[in-house]
């Protein structure tokens, strides 16, 4: 993940595409122009008589040009930096900075596309992309773009919360000692476990709940299940770090509303 530093210094996480999603998009990208361009001869040619040799050979090689170098610049420009094989692999072209392309940058791509995609097969864009971390091409090297996921998995919250059965510890429990990097490493299996094999959940769960115990007092009731421990441990703990965060808030705005107050009685 590539990380860009605004202007307004807001840290921006960008995840660049992948080989495989990037030549994946590529190729049908390089499928939908063939399609397109067998199309349109086809169509010239089903209506013969009409120009001369000459004259259709220049048709014909203005129509390919518009569809290959034409189209695809024109459809990255206006959808800043999307194409049929993009949109379908869920990747977007940014310039460097992380801005959207333009005109230019689309130009370049377009313009290099024909030699490196078309005239070689494809081969040298191919290498170049394979030797670079961020998989770019030689167009994305000369007009300064990247390929990155537009189509992210979306967060979802852990949803955990404090078993009924261990409510009344939880509201005597101690555990403003747990170190921030454990309570990640808990949230991380509670997230994950599901997906884990039962062995391994197990073993992940004991070892975690052994190493939280450190930082508890007093300890659970006898005999409770290390995963019930930890996802009432972390419920617990964001509850409580909510309710000190509220109550802070509060208190910061009746300060405001006294010394506002103060302010213009005083004047």
């Amino acid at each position: 993940m590539s990380a860009i530093i605004t202007g307004e210094a807001v840290v921006l996480e960008l995840r660049p595409a992948s080989f495989a999603a990037r030549s994946l998009g590529s190729a049908i990208d390089v499928l939908v122009t063939v399609v397109l361009a067998v199309g349109a001869i086809f169509v010239m040619g089903a209506v013969p008589g009409l120009l001369d040799g000459a004259a259709a050979r220049a048709v014909v090689l203005v129509t390919l040009v518009g569809i290959v170098v034409a189209l695809p610049v024109a459809v990255e420009t206006v959808s800043r930096g999307k194409s049929v094989g993009k949109l379908v692999m869920g990747l977007r072209i940014v310039r460097d900075d992380g801005g959207s392309i333009r005109f230019r940058q689309a130009l370049v791509r377009g313009l290099l596309a024909v030699f490196e995609i078309y005239m070689s097969l494809g081969s040298v864009a191919f290498l170049v992309c394979l030797f670079n971390d961020k998989s770019k091409r030689l167009g994305d090297m000369m007009a300064g773009t990247y390929a990155i996921r537009d189509r992210a998995p979306k967060y979802q919250p852990l949803q955990v919360h404090t078993m009924p059965a261990l409510a009344p510890w939880a509201q005597l429990a101690d555990i403003g000692r747990l170190p921030d990097p454990l309570a990640r490493r808990i949230s991380v299996f509670l997230r994950q476990g599901a997906r884990m094999a039962e062995s391994s959940r197990s073993s992940m769960g004991l070892a975690l709940a052994d190493e939280a115990a450190a930082f508890v007092a007093p300890l659970p009731p006898a005999g409770t299940p290390p995963e019930m421990f930890l996802a009432t441990l972390i419920s617990e703990r964001r509850d409580r770090e909510f309710a000190r965060l509220t109550a802070g808030e509060a208190q910061a705005a009746q300060l405001r509303i006294r010394l506002n107050a103060h302010g213009v009685g005083s004047k």
